[in-house]
Formats: C-alpha cells, structure tokens, sequence
C-alpha cells in the first residue's frame, strides 16, 4: 500500500490518500472503510447523449465522486471491494444524494475521511504500507485428489487455487488408471505452483498432507523440474519443506504452522508469531488457567488490574457495526499498550484467527496468576445468590447476625447426623457453587461431581419436609 497523502488533525478528524497496490491491500482497505465514512474516488457512468438529430449515443465518461459510505462489499477471493452510497458532491452527471457505487481498485488513489481515525485505524495504515509485511509463506495441503494451493500472506490465508481431481483406486492386476490420474493431479498441482508462487519474495514453501503424500510428490515434482529444465524450481529447492497434515482442507493449515519442525524457518513471519501466541494460550489454558482468560468482560478486568502480558484480539471486532462495542475494544487495545503489554491482531481470513474468533474473539495471556475470585471482585457481604434464601425483617437479630440468613447459617444449628443437616449442607453447596456471576462458561467450566449431585438429590425429601420447622425453630431462638 502507498500513502500519498496524510492529512489527519490533533481531534481525530482528517483524511488520507491510499492507492493500493497489492490483492492484501484491498484486505487493509476493507477494515479502513466504515459506514458513515466518506471515500473519494474515481469511477466511469455510462451517460446517455442525444444529438441534434434526435439520434441518442451511449457513452462511458469518468468521473470522480464522494459517496457518504452505507454498503461495503468484499469478496475474499478475487479481493475486489465495492462501497455503496449517497453522492455528497452534486456535479452535472451525478445529483446530490444519488445512490452510486464506487469499486475500489489496484493502482488507483482513494481518498478516505473519517471523524474519528482512532489508533487502531493508525496502526492498520503503518502495517499496510509497510513494505516489510508481504507474502513470505505459501503452503500446499493435500490428500489424495484434493489440493489447496495458498498464500499465507500477513494477514490473511488465500486460497489461490483448490484442486480436485478423481483418483480412481487401484484394481487387482491393473493399476493404469489409478497411476495416470495420480500423474494428472500432479501435474495440476505443478503447474499451480508456478502459477502461484514468486519464488524471488516467498522465503518458505510447505508441502503437507497426511502419509507420504508429500515425498512422492516432491520427488515426482524434481524430477518433472529436471526433465523440462525448470530453474525456478531447481534452485529453490531449499525453500521446500515437508509437513504432517490431517487432511487437504484449507483448516490442516493450523497444525503445519504449529509444527516444531517448521518453526525455525517460520519464527522470522508473523503468521508463525500469532499461530505460536494462540498455542501458548491454550497451553496455558490447560496447564495454569488462572493465567489464560478469554471474553471480554474478564480480559476488561485483567487488564484493570494491569495484568495482561499479551492481548489476542481478531480484526472483526473493529468491524462491529456498533460504535460503542468498537469503542470498547479500541479502549481495551490502547489500555494494554499504556501497560506495556503486547497487542496481536489475528486476521479472520487467517486460520489462527478463525480458531480465535471461535473462543469470542478476544483472550489474554496474564504476567501474574488471577483466580477468578480475584476477577469478580468482592461480593456483597450480605447478598446471597442462593434460591433457598432466607430473608428476616430489617431489625437485628442476636448473636450479631444480620438482616440476611442463609441456608449455611442454619445448618450450623442442626444435629449433624440429622436428615436436615444433610439437607440444608447441600443446599448450602448448591448456593456457594452458583454465587460467583463471573464464572466463565462453555467447554473450559468446571465439571460437576456425580456424587455430590447424588447426595444432593438424596437429601432432597428431606429438605423439603423439615425445612419450615427449621426456618421456625431458629426464629424462635433467635427472638424473631
């Protein structure tokens, strides 16, 4: 991407002029455009003349609108993007107010003002025309008759081209057709290859799939590479590497870039640098979870208690079209950047981001363990979260106890091999296991024990036939 022009004031308002120049361009440009936004751009209209005759011409002409952006269209896989909106600026051809759209090319300047370019508008223009991040990775996962050829670009996973060829299986006596529809897939592969990938900037290629696939592949491609002379292939042998892959589709991508094998040519990319941060995540996930949070409302605390080593946040949360969600993330970015801890942010197109944005979008990885007590904070000292709540009149009661009984209060009352003690201390359970509103949901939650649940249901008959004469007899003792 090429800045042309930066023209942004002290409040947040301006504008800037882009051209992009490269398919991620468009990628960069797509999370820049905001409804509400005004681009400037030139664009062609099909104009009706007619002449003196009576005779009527059609007539392309170019012309350069400022639409006030509703609409924002992006197709991932030809990367063309197309805004849709009211003309802000009325001209001969076009009235003020129209409906037009403007499609957003390569080699062409926009201009883009916002009222607000807040830092993570920033960060996105120094990243994009940076010339640094680039296509470093391309990537071929493939099974047999099945093959995704893609470019593991900074940002995004592209599949450059899917390649599905039927292999038939091999018959007793007779492997013909199965050899000559293998050398076919090959060859189609091959050829998307050097199609593809520019040798000159990629600094890794990978080769995966699940068996030996991928050996007799590259052998087959080298010697292909031998027979027809193909340099670019020849000298850069070294880039290919071989990887274990589950299957040919596009999300094997995740476990190649997770191998050990691979990380020594991968740790220089910053595919590799998030792939590496979202594994360490669930490591820690699993091995200290008072150090691993995801969600926003406990990542929010985290960072409160300036916690956060490193912030994992995917870019479609920016994309909310809702400003005061945007708003929050933007917040919850720059407030862990004031307290020195890392930012990383996963791409959606990216397979490490798809996996992000799969946990809610947004997880954390702490300098210092946060039990999750620690994260709710203190509770009311008084409020019980219990459905077997027990609530006296406003008066105090003796003995110290406040306006507020809980089940576990009574229970200390009761002989301890009665049928209501047991009672009332799985009630009391119950309630401590559900008083915590910050307890973190889905797959990670703790698991219940069956033989807890067991004696609770046990004791439930006789909870419910003792319980109102033990709510009596401690009013009684009690004076109440």
């Amino acid at each position: 991407m090429k800045l042309v022009s930066k023209n942004i004031n002290r409040d947040g308002t301006g504008s800037v002029k882009l051209m992009p120049q490269a398919e991620e361009d468009m990628w960069h440009v797509y999370n820049l455009l905001a409804k509400g936004d005004f681009v400037t751009a030139t664009t062609f209209r099909k104009v009706q003349q007619t002449s003196s005759t009576g005779s009527s011409t059609a007539q392309k002409i170019k012309l350069r609108l400022t639409l006030e952006i509703e609409t924002i269209e992006f197709d991932t896989q030809t990367c063309e993007l197309r805004v849709k909106g009211k003309n802000t600026e009325e001209n001969e051809h076009v009235k003020l107010g129209q409906y037009h759209s403007l499609e957003l090319a390569l080699q062409r300047n926009f201009t883009l003002t916002k009222a607000n370019w807040d830092s993570i508008y920033l960060d996105r223009i120094d990243v994009a025309c940076d010339l640094k991040h680039s296509a470093e990775v391309a990537a071929v996962v493939m099974q047999p008759g099945l093959a995704n050829v893609c470019l593991v670009t900074t940002h995004m996973t592209q599949v450059r081209q899917k390649i599905e060829i039927a292999i038939p299986r091999k018959r007793v006596g007779s492997t013909s057709g199965h050899d000559a529809s293998l050398k076919r897939f090959y060859l189609a592969v091959y050829d998307a290859i050097k199609r593809h990938f520019d040798m000159a900037l990629i600094k890794v290629i990978l080769i995966a799939s699940p068996g030996f696939l991928r050996e007799d592949f590259l052998k087959w491609m080298f010697a292909e590479a031998v027979r027809n002379g193909d340099k670019a292939i020849l000298e850069n042998k070294a880039k290919f590497v071989l990887c274990q892959a589950s299957s040919g589709f596009k999300h094997s991508l995740k476990e190649v870039l997770a191998d050990p094998s691979v990380a020594s040519r991968l740790d220089q990319t910053k595919a590799f640098g998030e792939v590496k941060a979202l594994d360490t995540f669930f490591e820690m996930l699993n091995s200290d979870p008072d150090r691993a949070y995801y969600g926003f409302a406990h990542v929010k605390r985290a960072n409160e208690a300036k916690a956060i080593d490193t912030l994992l946040v995917t870019d479609e949360l920016f994309r909310s079209s809702d400003m005061k969600t945007r708003r929050d993330y933007v917040a919850l970015v720059e407030g862990v950047k004031e307290n020195g801890g890392d930012v990383k942010v996963f791409s959606t197109l990216h397979v490490s981001g798809e996996q992000l944005n799969q946990l809610s979008g947004v997880a954390a990885l702490l300098r210092f363990p946060m039990p999750e007590s620690d994260v709710a904070g203190e509770e009311d000292e008084y409020t019980a979260h219990s459905d077997d709540e027990f609530t006296a009149p406003p008066p105090p009661l003796a003995g110290g106890l406040h306006g507020s009984v809980s089940m576990q209060q009574l229970s200390s009352h009761l002989p301890a091999s009665s049928p209501a003690a047991a009672a009332s201390a799985a009630s009391a359970s119950a309630a401590a296991a559900s008083s915590n509103p910050f307890k973190r949901q889905g797959p990670m939650a703790s698991s219940v024990s069956f033989g807890n649940l067991a004696a609770e249901r046990a004791a439930e008959p006789a909870a419910a036939s003792s319980k109102g004469g033990i709510i009596k007899g401690f009013a009684s003792e009690h004076g109440m």
